[in-house]
């Protein structure tokens, strides 16, 4: 099984260090430049538009509110990533692979904007009058691609199911170390939890990450920034670093075995696009049935997403374990735990142990629901909702069969997964940057600008 293993691990590797690093980065400057920046021109209105009317009410058509669909989005990519992914990056990559993962944020909001906005201009009603979208509505919808959107809904709706695992063992793990529970209890735990969850649908779902996902996210922050303002002498020294080593390389030093520029390129850039999923395919999905008049105002919620998830949560779990020195503490190949140790060395380590394991429980359980959310929606495209509730029930089983570690060959496949699901959505989505564009110009010119009139574009395909 070891040269099965690695033959997966050698042709995913491949794939995103040559085809979808290029391909995602390719993406985001074409939105960028035919947009022309708006991401950062607008970026002050987009703020006051989002986050700015949280708790304006609105009578739009859609299931779910825009906050609650943005947590919804969220829920998929904040947690777990940022507390992983991060330190991984690093240990492989160096502190420059910070800076490019900025980067690829930067014009990763211009594919996560333009993504939604398609999705929520050709989404449509189910059979239990709930708003539904995607990629797979628009490719099949816009470009007529029938084979591309069901190759999309396939590869999607089978890779929830390795991701589904992947987190329940997370915290299974976790929460065994922390507090010795068996993972068995865990996974049986996390089973029933998201059980409830889910069988209330989009509207149950974004009624618990509304709650839980604003608050874990500050919560995490508050206790970050309290670390890295303790040590705040060294901030010189750690932007040093980021900056020196996005272009030079770095040599060995404690547990790090030290990095070339093209490593450092590589993990920011991969994880930089596996963070905050831009590109992926699943921010339409979330944001399909918001409440809204326009598609560049869901869409806006998309760009602060990127914003908050890799510009703000990866900066500061960056800056945390390198101010604290924890990426040359512990070796890559266990740089999972380089948050765990930063914490415990300044706030102890039962304290920093219990807190992350606490902090991983309620994301995984607001990862995992919407996951599984994503996953059924593609059953539902492909074959209808009796094939997503049967679907449902293989996501719950996987739940449980990750907590305890089993049918770890599968996981090899996530990564591979991905990669053709990231494809199948932005190759059509270089073909649409048309629309997007007419319907950008159609917001910046009656709302932005404030000249109002009726729309010059067509900005919804159903109506009902």
């Amino acid at each position: 099984m070891t040269g099965f293993e690695d033959l997966i691990a050698t042709i995913s590797d491949f794939f995103w260090t040559y085809v979808l690093s290029v391909l995602l980065i390719v993406t985001g400057l074409v939105y960028t430049f035919r947009l022309k920046f708006f991401q950062f021109r607008m970026f002050g209105h987009i703020i006051s538009k989002t986050i700015g009317q949280v708790f304006k009410k609105n009578k739009h058509k859609g299931t779910i509110t825009p906050f609650q669909a943005f947590t919804s989005a969220l829920a998929s990519t904040a947690g777990a990533t940022n507390i992983v992914g991060v330190p991984v990056a690093i240990s492989l990559g160096g502190p420059g692979a910070l800076f490019w993962m900025w980067m690829v944020a930067l014009i990763g909001m211009a594919t996560r904007y333009s993504e939604i906005v398609l999705g929520m201009k050709y989404r449509e009603k189910n059979e239990e009058g709930e708003w539904v979208g995607g990629p797979q509505y628009y490719i099949r919808k816009a470009l007529g691609w029938k084979t591309i959107a069901i190759l999309f809904a396939v590869f999607l709706m089978l890779e929830a199911i390795p991701s589904v695992m992947v987190q329940s063992n997370s915290i299974a793990t976790q929460l065994q170390g922390a507090f010795n529970w068996p993972v068995q209890a865990t996974g049986i735990g996390v089973l029933l939890v998201i059980g409830i969850i889910i069988i209330g649908g989009i509207k149950r779902i974004a009624n618990v990450t509304d709650k839980l996902v604003p608050f874990m996210v500050l919560a995490y922050l508050t206790l970050a920034l309290i670390v890295i303002i303790a040590n705040a002498d060294q901030l010189g020294t750690v932007f040093s670093l980021i900056f020196t080593h996005a272009f030079t390389p770095i040599s060995a030093t404690g547990g790090f075995a030290g990095a070339a520029i093209a490593q450092a390129i590589r993990w920011g850039i991969a994880r930089g696009l596996y963070s905050n999923e831009a590109g992926l395919g699943t921010g339409p999905i979330a944001h399909a049935p918001a409440q809204t008049d326009h598609p560049s105002k869901q869409a806006f919620w998309g760009v602060f997403s990127v914003f908050i998830d890799t510009i703000i949560i990866c900066t500061v779990s960056g800056i945390l374990v390198l101010i604290t020195g924890a990426w040359t503490k512990v070796e890559s190949a266990n740089a999972s735990s380089m948050i765990t140790v930063a914490f415990s060395d300044f706030y102890g380590t039962t304290f920093g142990g219990i807190f992350v394991a606490i902090f991983l429980l309620f994301f995984v359980i607001t990862t995992i629901g919407i996951l599984i959310f994503f996953g059924e929606k593609q059953a539902e495209f492909l074959s209808g909702l009796t094939a997503a509730k049967s679907m449902r029930i293989v996501y719950l089983v996987a739940i449980y069969i990750g907590a305890i570690g089993g049918l770890q060959f599968v996981w090899q496949f996530l990564d591979l997964m991905l990669a053709f699901v990231v494809i199948f959505n932005v190759i059509p989505m270089l073909f649409l940057s048309k629309e997007v564009k007419a319907i950008t110009d159609d917001y910046v010119y009656r709302f932005y600008k404030k000249n109002g009139g009726e729309p010059s574009v067509t900005l919804f395909t159903d109506k009902e």
